[in-house]
């Protein structure tokens, strides 16, 4: 690993990383609830093959536009296809897992990812967390499960596979946030990072929701469609885009860490869309990943504060 890879791999998030990454969680947090209010009319596997074939040519649209060379051999092939079959994998474990276990059970496990982001930074990225930082990670992780209402009654054999898939799901996603830091997939331009991804899942997902049977029987609403283009063109056309970018200069584990925000706003979003109840619990459980959240990001005393 070289010197400039160590420095940014232990990188602390600026106030400005910290604003788009809440807003990138905000964004996720609401797509759950878009999955959802589509499922009536498509089903899951195809609404991801649909998201990513549709976010494909807005991605190469944005780096057409920064003269981003798709083309150019720059070392990042390998660990893109790798990271793309992890995308495409990751995406099928999850829709199953779905089948087998309950949507708040998965929301808890699927954000396990960093904690094999920060396991893997130890081993892969040189990058070590402190005693007080792991504690910030499990009050915050705790604090999603509170949120979501684990524990949970009449948990069987089945849905304790769905879970297992669920957490294989999340530990692929944090195997592909590696790749793309700690391999010659930092150097290429988020765009084309992420353009190995989107466009390898598309067969992957293909192939999933043909031997799934999944059909669209009739016409989707006005509203499906809508939902639909908002999973493509924002959540993986942009969202994503930006997501790699901060990966590229930012700390994974520290990123990783505030994605326990986004089964919370998902929770908000069901409140004001679905009429969902909202409880004291959920006031705990804030409080709980926004301590946690604070360990996690705290500033080390021996190190200088990053200007940037």
């Amino acid at each position: 690993m070289s010197s400039q890879q160590a420095e940014h791999s232990g990188r602390g998030l600026s106030a400005g990383a910290i604003a788009l990454v809440l807003m990138l969680c905000l964004s996720w947090g609401f797509n759950q609830i878009a999955v959802k209010l589509a499922l009536p009319d498509v089903p899951p596997m195809l609404q991801a093959l649909i998201r990513s074939a549709g976010a494909l040519p807005v991605m190469l649209f944005a780096g057409w536009l920064r003269g981003v060379k798709f083309f150019e051999p720059d070392g990042s092939l390998v660990p893109g296809l790798v990271a793309g079959t992890l995308f495409g994998i990751e995406f099928v474990l999850i829709f199953t897992g779905l089948v087998f276990t309950s949507a708040s059970r998965a929301a808890v496990f699927l954000y396990s990812a960093p904690f094999f982001v920060a396991l893997g930074s130890y081993q892969f990225l040189g990058e070590r967390l402190s005693l007080l930082q792991w504690s910030g990670l499990g009050l915050s992780f705790t604090g999603v499960a509170l949120a979501i209402g684990v524990p949970q009654p009449n948990v069987d054999a089945k849905v304790l596979l769905g879970d297992l898939l669920i957490v294989a799901g999340g530990a692929l996603w944090g195997a592909t946030t590696l790749i793309a830091k700690g391999t010659k997939l930092r150097n290429a331009a988020p765009e084309k990072a992420l353009g190995y991804q989107v466009a390898i899942s598309i067969p992957i997902l293909g192939c999933a929701s043909w031997l799934f049977g999944e059909k669209i029987t009739h016409m989707p609403s006005a509203l499906s469609i809508a939902l639909l283009a908002y999973q493509a063109i924002w959540v993986v056309g942009c969202t994503f885009v930006i997501w790699f970018a901060l990966i590229k200069r930012y700390s994974p584990s520290k990123l990783s860490s505030f994605t326990f925000i986004t089964p919370l706003f998902g929770v908000v979003a069901a409140y004001f869309i679905m009429h969902d109840t909202l409880t004291v619990a959920f006031g705990v459980a804030a409080l709980l990943v926004i301590a946690g959240l604070y360990l996690v990001n705290k500033p080390d005393p021996k190190v200088m504060p990053d200007p940037v």
